[in-house]
């Protein structure tokens, strides 16, 4: 979750008291949220030293989706309004004297549909920054560019002095060659193909340039006098730039996703239109899209929904009335009323700097840390359960014990992997329907879920090259396929694995301990042409990228069946075709020299890797 930095002589000022360590820790812990750290013995301890120190902080840790809690005024604001020391602000649009015709304008050309879409703006006017409030304004645009906007992938937000440009404003999207202008804390101009190069060097603006580096066109935004006020995601224009003496503030986001770019609007200027000569109001702009919509932007219409105090108490165990209800909720910055038509009901009116509210459990959350989560009474379950291992568990737990006692040792490697990790290093190709990838990974080291188990255990034994061989590794965990048949498009396998490395391949040993489980398992060793068995496994050749040639098996499960006549003709008739009802289960065999190469494993290994699905049965009893 993100930790927001407060000046804590600024804050006290804004709360209207000074609270001590417990105090203030209580309040942030009613209120839903935790301080995670108070500097003031570090800076006591610096000023007796005789060293530089800054003023006290006070770090607190805010609730991933509060994006109206990433700043000392929105925090502030939240408090006094929990403490009743203010009713929740009316944030409203402030038009020019002539209306809506009189709107600066910013028109969206055809070209930016190729790499950023979307687009808004807002105007903050006669605001009066001192040095702090101007950091924090700064800070919170870099706080909703970590969170929000994903470092800036989804929304980027833009802010300049407006007495500086002329409406009306172009965003475009233009060849990288075509750009050219002074970027912020630069005193020459540069080609966009220069920038790419400059900023690489840069740590601050080098994570985002891969964003756009490689787009024919890069989106530009242009005033009236062709003047550039930004290049988003990357850098503003020097000759744009705010200062503590800026009184106007033209603030400019785009965005590949419109709901973002409506939540950014919305936050970037409430939080700070507090500072305007009237405050919570802020100057709209028009916006014409390539097709020739227009939109008003930012939309500060407080959304309409209702909360059910019968819910609410049936959530928290309370006997709240709806009056109760409505009355906790304004406690949490929203707006509440009595329905007139349903004494059950509250009527509540969401302003824009809660986009988290979208449901009515949401409401009731609200109201409950209103109320006091160490209030809420505590009560006994209404039913008594005994729990239970799943199937599938128990069953790995038998795998896992197994293996244990054989003398293997259980590896946890993570889940994630990279793409090459997952095919190219396994001689495997991907076709696009096999693995779930990441769609903004940290790292390269995380792109896509597993589908197997052996690269971790690859890995494992890469990591462990200096302890005395035999090497003996297993894992029983989870992979993840694709699978458009279940809701979230994906499923999870049960998988078991092993990997020898020694100085001999060791072929038989992980075909000894296949046949172990096995036995274990009561799973009998049977031949590929026996159609009268009633259950069983067997392995057969098979040729595979990731194992040295003629020497891989797949292996085959007969799930347990009735053995009538009928079965047994069915089955002997299918065998003859080619087709039969055995499931393949995994693979076994000596590891290709070219995956171990990629793995920087100098001995051979084999390996062993089956799906557990088939073996699970339902659990009558707990296992322990």
């Amino acid at each position: 979750m993100p930790t927001v930095s407060c000046d804590k002589e600024e804050l006290w000022k804004r709360l209207g008291r000074a609270y001590s360590a417990e105090e203030f820790d209580h309040l942030l812990f009613e209120f839903g949220l935790e301080l995670d750290e108070d500097t003031t013995e570090e800076v006591e301890a610096a000023i007796k030293k005789g060293l530089p120190a800054e003023r006290p902080q006070l770090k607190i840790e805010i609730p991933a989706n509060r994006y109206d809690l990433l700043c000392i005024e929105g925090i502030a604001r939240a408090l006094r309004i929990f403490l009743g020391l203010d009713k929740p602000p009316k944030y409203k649009l402030a038009y020019p004297p002539g209306g809506e015709a009189d709107l600066i304008t910013t028109t969206v050309t055809q070209d930016t549909q190729r790499i950023r879409p979307f687009f808004a703006c807002a105007v903050l006017r006669n605001v009066k920054f001192t040095e702090r409030s101007y950091e924090s304004f700064i800070d919170l645009q870099d706080k909703l560019h970590q969170n929000l906007c994903r470092r800036r992938q989804f929304v980027a937000i833009g802010t300049h002095d407006l007495d500086t440009i002329q409406a009306p404003f172009r965003y475009e999207a233009r060849p990288p060659k075509d750009i050219k202008f002074i970027p912020l804390s630069k005193d020459r101009a540069y080609t966009a193909e220069e920038l790419m190069t400059v900023y690489e060097s840069e740590k601050h603006l080098a994570r985002y340039l891969p964003i756009i580096r490689d787009s024919p066109v890069y989106p530009i935004i242009y005033d009236q006098q062709d003047r550039v006020l930004s290049m988003p995601p990357i850098i503003n224009s020097e000759h744009s730039k705010i200062t503590l003496n800026t009184r106007n503030i033209f603030i400019d986001i785009t965005a590949t996703d419109e709901t973002k770019l409506g939540i950014v609007a919305n936050i970037i200027s409430t939080m700070f239109s507090e500072y305007c000569a009237e405050p919570y109001t802020i100057e709209p702009c028009k916006v014409v899209y390539p097709d020739g919509s227009v939109r008003i932007t930012p939309d500060l219409q407080y959304r309409a929904t209702s909360a059910h105090a019968s819910y609410v108490n049936s959530c928290t165990g309370l006997t709240l009335t709806a009056e109760e209800v409505a009355k906790l909720l304004e406690r949490m910055t929203l707006t509440a009323s009595l329905s007139p038509n349903d004494p059950d009901e509250v009527i509540v009116q969401v302003p824009p700097t809660r986009p988290d509210i979208l449901h009515e459990c949401d409401l009731m959350e609200d109201a409950a840390i209103a109320y006091g989560f160490n209030k809420l009474p505590d009560t006994f379950p209404a039913t008594s359960t005994v729990a239970q291992p799943l199937a599938i568990s128990k069953l790995s737990d038998i795998v896992r014990l197994e293996w244990a006692f054989a003398g293997w040792v259980e590896a946890l490697p993570l889940i994630l992997c990279s793409h090459e990790e997952n095919f190219e290093w396994m001689n495997r190709k991907d076709d696009g329907k096999t693995a779930v990838r990441i769609a903004n990974p940290k790292t390269l080291e995380f792109q896509v879920v597993r589908t197997s188990l052996l690269q971790g255990l690859l890995k494992t034994i890469r990591e462990n090259r200096s302890h005395p061989l035999p090497i003996r590794v297993f894992e029983t965990s989870d992979v993840v396929f694709k699978d458009p048949s279940y809701e979230r498009q994906a499923r999870n396998v049960r998988h078991a694995a092993a990997v020898w490395c020694n100085k001999t391949a060791g072929f038989e040993i992980v075909h000894g301990l296949l046949d172990r489980i096995m036995l274990m398992l009561e799973v009998p060793l049977i031949s590929r042409d026996d159609t009268k068995a009633k259950t069983g496994y067997y392995i057969k050749e098979r040729e595979d990228p990731t194992f040295f040639p003629g020497r891989a098996a797949t292996i085959y499960y007969r799930p347990p069946k009735d053995a009538s006549g009928l079965t047994v003709l069915k089955r002997t008739l299918k065998a003859a075709l080619n087709r039969p009802d055995d499931l393949e289960i995994g693979v076994l065999g000596i590891l290709h020299p070219t995956v171990l190469e990629k793995f920087e494993i100098t001995y051979p290994c084999s390996a062993l890797e089956f799906n557990l699905e088939p073996f699970k049965k339902e659990l009558q009893t707990p296992f322990a």
